[in-house]
Formats: structure tokens, C-alpha cells, sequence
């Protein structure tokens, strides 16, 4: 017990138990065992970390852009150290089932992130422009907002920690941040590196929760005034309570909700290289990624050597212990019982069980699935399954293809296979995404453009400079100004 981490409250600069010592456990998916336990935040501490964040935000917006990004920068070199590196790969395998490929993954993106998020600092620009009225000037800045409320997943916790919390902050806006209840400890490490860096007291505040009282929790930080904007990663079940809350108060979110990545194999694609992307973005970490690749459209022609390839790649990997296996357990006995569901539901409705037999490894732990003849109206294809789980459908046409990668309501990531590049770039226009990888995997995201679905399940809004920061007009009028409309 005494090798548990624990993972506190960080409000106002200081680490501290719940008020009212409180505390919540968190469970390996993979063995069951304690991972590691975390403060519960109450009313209370939600509401002094809401405090800190207020008082602290007029010295952090004023703070300079320079000072913001060395402070961010300097956290990046912690970040890229073998010590802390090693530090948090302990708990990404512990509290949420983490195999090594993930684990690297996290590392590499986080910094990079960090990096790239760091300069954005060179995006806060205003602009200066003649006044409509005669010898007048207008100035227009881009401010900061106030205090964010951002909500993060486990999935990919320290690259979408940092995209969470570092974009408002480089914005000037000051910060109240909620880790999943999955996985406390490995967040707390990001924050602290963050703040270890030279974040002024206040300026993030890291409050997490127990399942049982995030529901309230959250409605009572949405709705305190000096909250200014939601951000919620996670899915869209969550994003549309999330978005209700705020609409109570017309607050503004940003929500980067699910995907049902869809991969488009034409019939002159490269097999080899198209069925080790299919692969890679379908079973990496287990396929709980929102960029996932979960359908697979195929023009009939490619279908048997894409297929075959597929199964021949998948029995190369090992699944199992995270700290060995290629793939290992999804993050809870109860999402792989749904999944299992899903694909039952699909075989009953017709669609062909071409690899896998149902059954799980272990209380969370399952191997690879792909299932072919899957139709829009099967909730395989309706929903996210969050699982190491490829659908595969056939079409005949370029544009029976389109249709079914555009039936869906989510439209956060795709990829197109084909080695016709004027067809290629045709296609991908078409397809109704927030990212078309042409060649390439669904997995990938442009540094600088952000990942962000074009709406519905896949969320709203991005994670950049025009999201969290006003644009506020000023006009300098002449002297001696014209008022004679009443006569003045």
C-alpha cells in the first residue's frame, strides 16, 4: 500500500488534500490491482481553486509573452528529461493499461505539443486601422478571457493535458483543470512539471474527482461567474451534458468529442502499406484513440488482398501485459462487455466475423476483431466502439465510397488510399472530415491546425488563439467631435 502513489489538490500554488479528506481509488484495468488513490475534490475546493484562478489572472494576463513562453519552455526541457520520462511511464502502464508503443507516443507528442503550443505566443496579435468617423484611429487587441474550466481524458493524458491547459494559459487566461478519474496520478505529473516551471501561484489549479461527485461538481464550476469557457475532451455522451450546462449560462465551449475515422481503400491503393496503416490505427493502444480508424470502405477489387494482409499483420500481435504486449487491456471490464455487445449486434444483423471469436482474454483484455459487411444502420457503424476493432464494408464506385464515409456523425479524422494523387486530392474534398490523410494513416494531426471535427459527435471548436481570447475594439475619436444630432 505504501508503494500507491497519491495525488493531491494543487490550489493556489499548494499541494493539499481534499477539505474534507475525501479520497478515490484508482483500479489497473489489467490486473485489478490498486493503482494508485487521489484526492476528491469537494464544493469547497472547486470553488477556492475557481478563487485562485480569479485572483490570479489580472498579474498572469499582463505577464509577458516572452516570460509565458520561457516558463513553458522550460517545462519542455523537464519533459524531454529520462527522469521524468521514466517517472511517468510507471503509471500510464498502471492506471490505464498503457503498452510501451502508447507510452512512447504519449512522451514524443506531449513535447512536441508543448513546443509547438509554446510559440503561439507569436499569434496574440492585435491590428490598427482608420475609424469609419473622420480622423478617428481603431485599435483592436486580442485579450485574454478569464478563467477556463477544462475537463481532460485518459486516453492520451499527457499530449491532451497540455493541450487543455497550456493553450489557454498562453492566451493569458488562468486555468481550473479536472484529470479523469482514471488516471489522476499521471496528469499530476504535467501539472507539476508546469508549475515547478515557474507558473505564478493560482495562475492552474488541479482539482480532481470522484466519479460520484463530478456530475455536481461540474454543474457548480460551469456555473460560477468567473468561469469564462468549458473545455471537455472526451465522449460526445459527456460532451452534450457539458455543452447543457454551459447553454444554462450561454457560455462558450470548446469540445473535442469522439471519431468514427473511416479508411477509404481504393482499388489501385498499395495493399501493403494501406493494410499496416489500417493496422497500426485501428489496434493502436488497443483503438482508444478518437482518430482511431474504425471503418474501412473498400472498392471491391482490393478487398481479398487487404483482408488477407489485415489478418496477417494482426497474428504478428502479441496481446496482453502492457509492459510487454503489443496490445493490451481497454480501460474497463465494462467498456470491453460493450464492445463485445456491439460486434454481436453486427454478426446477428448479417455482417461476416472475419478475425476474432468474441471471448475475452481477461476481465478487460481483448484480442482483435474485424468484422466485414457492416452497414450504417448497425451500431458498430453508429457508434464509437473504442476497442481493437476494424469494420470493413465494400463498394463497388469512388462514389459509393464518399457516401459511406460521409454516414456518419462524426467527422473528426480520415485517410484515403489510392496511387492516383489528381483522384486522391479529388476524393479527400470530398469526404467530409476535419483531417483527410491522403496515403497516410487516420492517426496524424498537422502541428499548428489542431485536431477538430467539423461538428455533431466529433465535438466544436479548436484549441487556438482565436478560441480563447477576445477581440475587443477600441476606437480613439477626433477632437472636437460632431454631436449636433440633438442639436449639441
Amino acid at each position: 500500500m505504501s508503494n500507491v502513489p497519491f495525488t493531491p489538490l494543487l490550489i493556489n500554488g499548494e499541494h493539499r488534500p481534499a477539505s474534507t479528506g475525501a479520497t478515490f481509488s484508482v483500479y489497473s484495468p489489467h490486473t485489478g490491482t490498486l493503482a494508485s488513490t487521489a484526492a476528491a475534490a469537494t464544493s469547497d475546493d472547486c470553488r477556492a481553486a475557481i478563487d485562485a484562478a480569479q485572483l490570479a489572472f489580472p498579474a498572469w494576463e499582463e505577464t509577458p509573452y516572452a516570460t509565458r513562453r520561457q516558463i513553458f519552455l522550460r517545462a519542455l526541457e523537464t519533459l524531454q528529461s529520462e527522469e521524468w520520462q521514466k517517472k511517468a511511464t510507471l503509471p500510464m502502464r498502471t492506471e490505464v493499461a498503457m503498452p510501451q508503443p502508447q507510452v512512447l507516443f504519449n512522451l514524443l507528442a506531449g513535447t512536441i505539443t508543448l513546443e509547438s503550443i509554446a510559440c503561439m505566443v507569436n499569434d496574440l496579435k492585435g491590428e490598427t486601422l482608420p475609424s469609419g468617423i473622420p480622423g478617428g484611429q481603431v485599435f483592436v487587441q486580442r485579450r485574454a478571457q478569464g478563467v477556463i474550466y477544462s475537463v481532460v481524458p485518459w486516453n492520451a493524458p499527457i499530449p491532451l493535458l497540455i493541450t487543455s491547459v497550456v493553450v489557454p494559459l498562453v492566451c493569458g487566461n488562468t486555468v481550473v483543470v479536472r484529470p479523469s478519474e482514471f488516471c489522476p496520478y499521471t496528469t499530476s505529473l504535467v501539472v507539476d512539471a508546469l508549475h515547478d516551471a515557474g507558473l505564478p501561484a493560482g495562475v492552474l489549479n488541479f482539482v480532481p474527482m470522484s466519479v460520484e461527485d463530478t456530475p455536481q461538481l461540474t454543474s457548480e464550476i460551469i456555473g460560477h461567474p468567473a468561469v469564462k469557457r468549458v473545455t471537455f475532451t472526451g465522449s460526445d455522451r459527456v460532451g452534450k451534458i457539458i455543452a447543457g450546462e454551459a447553454a444554462k449560462h450561454l457560455k462558450p465551449c470548446v469540445l473535442e468529442l469522439g471519431g468514427k475515422a473511416p479508411s477509404v481503400v481504393l482499388a489501385d491503393a498499395d495493399i501493403d502499406q494501406a493494410s499496416r496503416a489500417i493496422v497500426v490505427g485501428g489496434l493502436l493502444y488497443s483503438g482508444q484513440i478518437c482518430m482511431s480508424t474504425e471503418r474501412v470502405i473498400v472498392q471491391r477489387p482490393a478487398l481479398e488482398p487487404l483482408v488477407a494482409a489485415i489478418k496477417q499483420h494482426i497474428n504478428t500481435l502479441s496481446v496482453g501485459d502492457p509492459q510487454n504486449a503489443h496490445l493490451s487491456s481497454v480501460f474497463t471490464e465494462r467498456s470491453a462487455d460493450g464492445i463485445i455487445s456491439m460486434l454481436k449486434e453486427a454478426k446477428e444483423a448479417g455482417a461476416e466475423v472475419v478475425l476474432g471469436d468474441f471471448e475475452k482474454a481477461g476481465p478487460a483484455l481483448l484480442k482483435p476483431h474485424v468484422l466485414l459487411g457492416v452497414k450504417p444502420e448497425m451500431r458498430l457503424w453508429q457508434r464509437e466502439s473504442f476497442g481493437p476493432v476494424l469494420a470493413l464494408a465494400v463498394v463497388d464506385t469512388i462514389d459509393e465510397a464518399v457516401q459511406l464515409a460521409n454516414a456518419s456523425d462524426y467527422s473528426l479524422a480520415a485517410s484515403l488510399w489510392t496511387k492516383d494523387v489528381y483522384n486522391a486530392i479529388n476524393v479527400a474534398m470530398r469526404i467530409r472530415s476535419g483531417s483527410v490523410s491522403i496515403n497516410g494513416s487516420t492517426i496524424h494531426v498537422e502541428s499548428g491546425h489542431g485536431l477538430t471535427g467539423l461538428g455533431g459527435s466529433s465535438g466544436y471548436g479548436r484549441f487556438n488563439v482565436d478560441n480563447f481570447t477576445d477581440k475587443r475594439v477600441i476606437t480613439l475619436h477626433p477632437p472636437k467631435s460632431n454631436y449636433g444630432l440633438l442639436g449639441l
